[in-house]
């Protein structure tokens, strides 16, 4: 599975408003002036900015604190040129190198460090944008780059790590869109986490509950999360809704009873469809009906429709059924008729079968034995 990454968009920005809110070493008007000129010159000419924003910076490596800090600057600069020619790696490696320029401040380290890391993804250098932002983030709550680290190991399919970020994503708040409902519930499909998807659809439910798709993956998750019943009542729900209908739907909402522990149910929906023509009545649809009945443990429809069937399709197996649970339900005038049409269909049972409704009939029909008789 692809996702497609939402990149952070690094920003040289107002160079001088990098300035810190403590204290930063005072920067000669010199060095303003020019620092002025070359970000005014930023989108005209990027490319003479990185070359001059790095010869300044080299320049200034080896001096003071105030050298240092406005070689810092001039290497944001460079970064900042480079970025707009699209040269991602070369960028990254000047926000580098400015945040470890010494004396620069921890705040400002740290933007540095997230826009190094936007970089580096935009550059294509994963691994070292995800180590980068995973350090940030133990210091900073930021939804954006929790949902990045998410995508980032669903990149890599480390599904686990991938859901942990969604859940830490998931508790910053912040914008969840269809988009990221939609990945949220992907990844914890695939890390095995089957509630919590199924938690995430039915956010994606509330917000969108008039997209039929989205009620389809809710109940088929549910079911393969072992819930049969949920299962069932979404697809019922739905439907209600009008958001699913035609045979295929109406079939899926059948069996899903039937899976739910609900075949009472099942049966009528079906019963009903088959009446009105909507779904055809044939043998499967029969055989399907009758099941249900049996499984809702209703006799006498279970036996009427074992019955239809096998007039039906003049199986010896369907008539040996019918005469098997007509014995059994202590129908013995159904049972005799069904055995004995089993039995000239050429059930290999039939016959047994029959001998054992001799035997019940005969038990009948003898005289209870006295109390002598008994011992």
């Amino acid at each position: 599975m692809r996702f497609r990454c939402f990149l952070l968009v690094a920003s040289a920005g107002l160079v001088l408003a990098a300035c810190p809110a403590v204290a930063a070493p005072t920067l000669s008007g010199e060095l303003i002036s020019d620092l002025k000129n070359l970000e005014s010159r930023l989108s005209s000419d990027p490319s003479g900015v990185e070359s001059q924003a790095s010869q300044q910076a080299e320049r200034l490596s080896g001096g003071n604190a105030s050298d240092r800090w406005a070689g810092a600057l001039y290497l944001q600069l460079a970064a900042g040129a480079e970025a707009a020619q699209e040269k991602y790696a070369e960028a990254a490696d000047h926000l580098a190198q400015a945040r470890n320029v010494s004396g620069v401040d921890t705040s400002q380290r740290d933007r540095w460090q997230r826009e190094e890391a936007g970089l580096r993804l935009q550059a294509g250098q994963k691994d070292l944008a995800g180590e980068l932002l995973s350090d940030w983030l133990q210091r900073h709550e930021d939804g954006d780059s929790l949902w990045l680290m998410a995508q980032l190991a669903a990149e890599s399919e480390d599904w686990e790590m991938a859901a942990d970020w969604v859940e830490r994503a998931q508790q910053a708040g912040g914008d969840m869109s269809a988009k990221r409902l939609a990945f949220a519930s992907a990844v914890m499909q695939r890390s095995g986490r089957l509630d919590q998807a199924l938690a995430v659809l039915q956010t994606q439910l509330d917000q969108a509950g008039d997209d039929p798709e989205a009620w389809r993956r809710a109940a088929a998750l549910a079911q393969k999360a072992g819930d049969p019943v949920r299962a069932a009542a979404l697809w019922e729900a739905a439907w209600r809704k009008g958001l699913l209908s035609g045979d295929d739907d109406l079939e899926r909402r059948i069996n899903l009873h039937l899976a739910a522990g609900t075949p009472a149910r099942a049966a009528e929906i079906l019963e009903q469809a088959l009446a009105e023509g909507t779904l055809t009545d044939d043998d499967a649809h029969q055989r399907q009906l009758a099941e249900a009945w049996h499984q809702a443990r209703d006799r006498d429809k279970a036996l009427a429709a074992w019955q239809k069937l096998a007039t039906s399709s003049d199986k010896a197996d369907d008539w040996l059924h019918l005469g098997q649970l007509a014995l059994a339900w202590g129908k013995e005038l159904l049972a005799k008729e069904a055995l004995t049409k089993a039995e000239q269909g050429g059930a290999a049972e039939a016959e047994k079968w029959l001998a054992v409704l001799g035997n019940a009939q005969d038990s009948k029909e003898a005289p209870s034995p006295s109390p002598s008789q008994r011992q």
